[in-house]
């Protein structure tokens, strides 16, 4: 397991998010990774596909299986009394008569049913819900998560993520969050100092801007917008940007070096290298 060092109360969080996919999240991500001058901390939350290893090639040094504690039910000692089914609020527990089910890919691992079971029917068994992993390259402190295979429950292992990042000698960390709206995402951009919200300059691309910008707002973090792909659209997310008092931080021309750097897995910064002080200047004007 990386060992943590001392946290740093001048670290600053930064987390990189989009209302859809597609639209260059990682590669604002990886961008911002690359162009700072210092160390940096850089977190891949979002376990169901992540991508950012592709860009930034780390060495990987370590990584451990992430597990839940779930119920293991003795049925010659549950006198079915029901308390572990009414406590469990996501019907991970039922009874039928003298029979009793346990839904393990339905548990939250709350512990509930342990502590409300006198007749000590339950015990505690490992589900194992996907991997956690860290190394290093170019300067970077680089952690991420895979998911399980058919697992539906990503923000356990997000929160492990993060806590594995956690305390790193660094005074930058960025978090490349999931895409969307729902609570893998509010898992990763909870407890940041900022929110970039990176968006495509096109109805679609306006449209889920203002569903992440209105869930972000729900947890009173600052938050700007990166405008990816720009001169391909409109300029309605600008206009809105505008007229909702939302920074715009940076217009990313969309060009054609941009797409051959994403479809052959290379950082942005590395063949666009004019970018890499634009970010600098970004990440500058967010810290001060």
């Amino acid at each position: 397991m990386a060992d943590a060092g001392a946290d740093r109360e001048d670290s600053m969080k930064i987390a990189i998010a989009s209302g859809k996919g597609g639209t260059g999240k990682t590669t604002v991500a990886v961008s911002l990774a690359l162009s700072h001058d210092s160390p940096v901390t850089f977190a891949d939350c979002d376990v169901e596909e992540p991508n950012s290893h592709i860009f930034l090639e780390p060495d990987i040094t370590g990584s451990r299986v992430f597990s839940l504690q779930i119920p293991d039910i003795d049925e010659e000692r549950c006198n079915y009394c029901g308390k572990c089914r009414e406590i469990c609020r996501f019907n991970a527990i039922t009874i039928f008569g003298k029979t009793i089910m346990s839904f393990p890919d339905m548990c939250h691992s709350c512990g509930g049913c342990f502590l409300v079971c006198d007749q000590g029917a339950i015990r505690e068994k490992e589900r194992a819900v996907g991997t956690v992993e860290w190394g290093r390259t170019k300067g970077i402190e680089f952690f991420q998560g895979r998911l399980r295979v058919g697992e539906a429950m990503s923000s356990p292992l997000i929160k492990e993520v993060k806590k594995q990042a956690e305390g790193r000698q660094t005074d930058l960390t960025i978090l490349d969050a999931p895409p969307g709206t729902s609570c893998p995402v509010i898992k990763t951009v909870r407890d940041t100092d900022f929110v970039i919200l990176v968006a495509e300059p096109t109805p679609f691309g306006l449209h889920d801007l203002k569903l992440a910008s209105s869930t972000i707002a729900t947890l009173g973090i600052p938050m700007g917008v990166v405008v990816n792909k720009s001169g391909i659209g409109d300029r309605a997310v600008e206009n809105w940007c505008r007229d909702q008092g939302m920074p715009i931080l940076m217009n990313i021309p969309f060009s054609r070096a941009a797409a051959e750097a994403y479809a052959t897995g290379r950082p942005l910064v590395e063949l666009q290298r004019e970018l890499k002080t634009d970010f600098k200047k970004l990440i500058e004007g967010i810290s001060r």
